[in-house]
């Protein structure tokens, strides 16, 4: 073994020769870490370019620090939470300094405890909260080498908690190829091949032979200057095939030329080498006494196999490492066939069925060859196990192969068809879409072809909101009628929400209507599908008023909607908290829906759920919190590629009111989503653009933003631009346009008796009425508003009362009404009403004064900080705050500092008294 060692430092040194900045940038980290101070780095570049050797630059370097190591393995990517088990096994005895539900969280996903899967957030605030108690007694070196090949829930969670790491003695470093989707915009260093110089010194080491200059020049140009290439390559090569450059194969790919180095010197090997390096390759975990147990059930013992050495290509100690990832698929890939899949069954044989039941089934899969039902029952039993856990992407992973194994043409069609409902819930919609057209071919029955429709139709919808996937879903839905109901229903209101949200076809959405409406009565009493696909049903037959009874009947039974429903139809049914002008059960119901997704995992629903709960949280006003969840959706949609429209970003600029960037947003949406036919999209924008053209008193383009907002058949977003409508087309002087208005708001919000409906009804009236009711209507509605959360409404409320006032010469009292709405706009972030409301109170006489010094430090905090303080004001803990804002107990105490030294006081009591109640919060339910 002597050669190992002597080839490992080789190549340790090769990665590092050269790399002065990029281990200074590695010994600022380490140094910081000893500080009290976090960083992370996404060390990429190509194979053999020397990220391991900088990884273990650093792990020599941080002699005072605790190093924990993890490394992404190829064959574990389908087994959920694979990689953060390898971070957090070293830290497993610090659980019990967690809150208890983070503490059952990662007992719960590592198998420790049996329990619901938990909260995907839960999981990263408890990685979060593990690795900050574990920095405070040493500071911490994360090393996490090949990290293209984590699992993607370890890659979200490690991605989060990276994102979040700010006053921890932690450094967490990444070695990949490519940096993961999940750690975009962690900052970076690209690791490149050497300088010319650097390079023909080593190529120079490597060949111990003088070569013609240009033969060197080539090499080293070939190589690119990759440390790894310039060692391997002239391995094998004779000094003549050097020399003259014959050896120089130009027609491959630079990694594959290192593999086939690697696969030169494995076919050196003799045959139980080759096949102790076979086990090791395909044995993930790197326990040398499960790889040397699986070796003796094929005969293959240390003294044979390790006689001559394994050429530095494996070595043996408290893991079974290879020299570098190459050479492991080198191995692997150069087997054959049934070389694989004994080492597989030798492996599944010795690994324990209790304690890794999931990786013996992995394992008992990649040893068969053809169809096994027992082997894809244990599949599909390892797919439910997982999905118990959070675990969508692993089970999805379990159910394909499962398909795979099975022989029966029925099994497999049911199989193929959860295959592909588990793969759309972890966001592969090729995935899905490929095992919704297995499930169709292998159909042998109609229920099963009637099942696989349904998925299309999910999918078609999941792909984008455009006009193929209602008609899907109604067909599905009534294929399904015949062999269940409960299916059937759920399909209906499926196909009813998808042709609500894509708006572009009112026929399509009363021909669904219709026949939900005409769906058998339920047996008994209704349960919460039946009150819903009621009241949906009747909202579009028979109009608002006559589905209003049906609406608040459905609205309180939701609210005990069990989880699995949640996830199922509850993206629609939510939606009739909107339709009764309930705002408090819509933040609710929306709020529930994002929870129950994140703890699912499912990452195909959240965005939607995200963007539902962003713009109810807009309209309290809460833009920090709305910011919050648009970042999130971003990133779920992005990491799953499935499209998300920027409907709570167009809200959020229209509302904030800053023009130049509100209109480029709301140009770009009208166009790309009329070009594709979103005709939702539009309708936003257009919304959008007459809520910020009324913010800037551009009403002559505000009211026909408005019309066109509102002519298109939708049932949400048309009915609250009707409020814009009216405030343009009154300021214009359009009053009969104003009117029309005013008549379709009567028609949609009287018969919903609650503040918000009552309150927007009464405001609208004021502006088409004089004199004394006109008085009444406006105090009517600053009434009903006040007692809810929707301070913008509130705020504009109060302005279009003093705006009125000052019209009817009550210049004393419109002062009231337009200071109020100044400072309420201020408060909450809206600059084009703000601004509104200050040149009124200029045209009363009085001088608006500007903010004063202290006011001007309350606006030098981030958002964050504003988000912090608030909650430090009404008496959380920074344990308390940190679970709720994703963040460290550290974090938030370091976030508290810079709070106080902003605001120049020393203590949380201070804070009552420089951050007046309620400025960064929303009012209380």
């Amino acid at each position: 073994m002597a050669h190992a060692e002597h080839s490992s430092r080789d190549g340790s040194k090769a990665g590092l020769l050269g790399r002065r900045t990029e281990c200074a940038r590695l010994d600022r980290m380490i140094s910081a870490a000893r500080s009290g101070e976090s960083s992370t780095l996404v060390v990429h570049g190509p194979p053999g370019v020397g990220k391991s050797a900088l990884l273990d630059y650093a792990t020599r370097s941080a002699t005072d620090l605790r190093v924990l190591h993890a490394v992404g393995i190829e064959s574990e990517m389908e087994l959920a939470f694979a990689t953060l088990h390898q971070v957090c096994v070293p830290l497993l005895d610090r659980l019990k300094n967690l809150p208890q539900p983070q503490c059952a969280a990662l007992e719960t996903v590592f198998g420790i405890r049996a329990g619901p899967p938990p909260d995907r957030f839960l999981v990263g605030m408890a990685v979060l909260g593990l690795l900050s108690d574990a920095s405070a007694k040493h500071p911490l070196l994360c090393l996490v080498d090949d990290a293209q090949w984590m699992d993607r829930v370890s890659a979200q969670i490690l991605g989060f908690v990276a994102r979040r790491l700010l006053a921890e003695s932690v450094a967490l470093v990444f070695g990949a190829r490519e940096g993961p989707q999940d750690l975009l915009g962690l900052p970076e260093l690209e690791v490149t091949g050497l300088r010319d110089a650097d390079a023909h010194t080593l190529l120079d080491s490597a060949t111990h032979t003088r070569l013609d200059q240009d033969i060197r020049d080539r090499l080293v140009a070939e190589t690119k200057g990759n440390p790894l290439a310039l060692l391997e390559l002239p391995r094998g090569l004779t000094i003549t095939q050097l020399a003259g450059g014959f050896g120089l194969l130009s027609g491959d790919t630079l990694p594959g030329r290192i593999e086939q180095s690697f696969l030169s010197r494995i076919e050196a090997l003799p045959d139980e080498t080759r096949l102790l390096l076979l086990i090791a390759a395909a044995e993930p975990v790197g326990d040398p006494a499960l790889v040397w147990s699986a070796a003796g059930r094929l005969g293959v013992t240390p003294e044979t196999a390790l006689a001559g050495g394994t050429d530095g290509l494996l070595s043996f100690d408290v893991r079974v490492t290879f020299r570098h990832p190459l050479v492991r698929s080198a191995v692997y890939r150069s087997a054959t066939e049934e070389d694989r899949r004994a080492a597989h069954l030798a492996l599944a044989e010795v690994t324990d069925p209790k304690a890794d039941p999931d990786r013996r089934a992995w394992h008992l899969a990649s040893a068969t060859a053809g169809p096994d039902e027992s082997v894809a029952a244990e599949l599909e039993r390892s797919a439910d196990r997982a999905q118990a856990r959070g675990g969508l992407a692993a089970a999805a992973a379990f159910l394909q192969r499962s398909v795979a194994l099975t022989g029966d043409t029925s099994r497999r069609a049911e199989r193929a068809v959860a295959a592909a409902d588990v793969s759309l819930q972890a966001g592969d919609l090729d995935a899905a879409r490929r095992f919704a057209d297995i499930a169709d071919q292998y159909a042998q029955s109609e229920f099963q072809r009637a099942r696989a429709q349904l998925v299309h139709g999910q999918i078609t919808f999941a792909a984008g909101l455009n006009q193929e996937a209602p008609p899907l879903l109604l067909t599905a839905a009534q294929r399904l009628e015949r062999f269940d109901q409960d299916l059937a229903r759920e399909t209906y209101l499926m196909a009813w929400g998808t042709s609500a949200l894509v708006a572009a076809d009112a026929d399509s959405l009363m021909t669904i209507s219709r026949a939900m409406r005409d769906l058998p009565a339920a047996r008994g009493t209704p349960d919460t599908l039946d009150l819903v696909i009621e009241a949906c049903a009747l909202l579009v037959t028979d109009g608002r008023a006559a589905a209003v009874p049906a609406l608040r009947r459905a609205v309180t039974a939701l609210a005990d909607l069990p989880a699995p429903d949640v996830l199922k139809w509850g993206w629609v049914a939510n939606g009739v908290s909107a339709a009764v002008w309930d705002d408090r059960a819509m933040r609710s119901m929306y709020g529930r829906a994002v929870e129950v997704a994140r703890t699912a995992g499912a990452l195909a629903e959240l965005p939607l759920c995200l963007t539902s709960l962003g713009m109810a949280t807009t309209w309290t006003g809460d833009f920090d919190a709305a910011a919050s969840i648009v970042d999130e959706a971003d990133i779920v949609a992005a990491a799953t590629g499935i499209p998300l429209a920027p409907h709570v970003g167009l809200r959020l600029g229209a509302l904030r009111g800053r023009g130049a960037d509100a209109e480029a947003l709301i140009a770009a949406t009208i166009q790309e989503a009329g070009a594709s036919g979103q005709l939702m999209g539009v309708t936003v924008a257009h919304w959008a653009a007459a809520v910020l053209y009324n913010g800037l008193a551009r009403y002559e383009q505000a009211m026909p933003a408005a019309q066109i907002s509102s002519r298109i058949d939708e049932l949400w977003v048309s009915v609250w631009v009707l409020p814009e409508l009216v405030e343009a087309a009154v300021r214009a002087g359009e009053e009969e346009v104003a009117g029309d208005a005013l008549a379709r708001l009567t028609d949609a919000a009287e018969p919903c008796d609650t503040d918000w409906a009552q309150g927007i009804l009464a405001r609208c009236r004021a502006l088409l009425t004089a004199g004394a009711p006109a008085d009444r209507l406006y105090r009517r509605a600053i009434e009903r508003l006040g007692r809810t959360r929707l301070r913008p409404e509130l705020a504009r409320a109060h302005l279009l009362y003093g705006e009125w006032l000052r019209r009817d010469r009550q210049r004393s009292d419109a002062r009231g009404h337009l200071r109020t709405a100044y400072e309420m706009f201020g408060s909450i972030g809206m600059e084009a009403f703000a601004e509104r409301a200050r040149r009124e109170l200029l045209a009363t006489g009085e001088t608006v004064r500007k903010r004063t010094v202290e006011a001007s430090a309350r606006d030098e905090l981030t958002p964050q900080e504003k988000q912090i303080a608030s909650l430090v004001q009404d008496g959380f803990s920074n344990p308390e705050v940190g679970s709720r804002l994703f963040l460290s107990p550290r974090t938030v105490e370091w976030h508290l500092r810079k709070i106080f030294t902003k605001l120049s006081i020393t203590s949380r009591r201070q804070l009552r008294d420089v951050l007046p109640r309620g400025e960064y919060e929303a009012a209380p339910e």
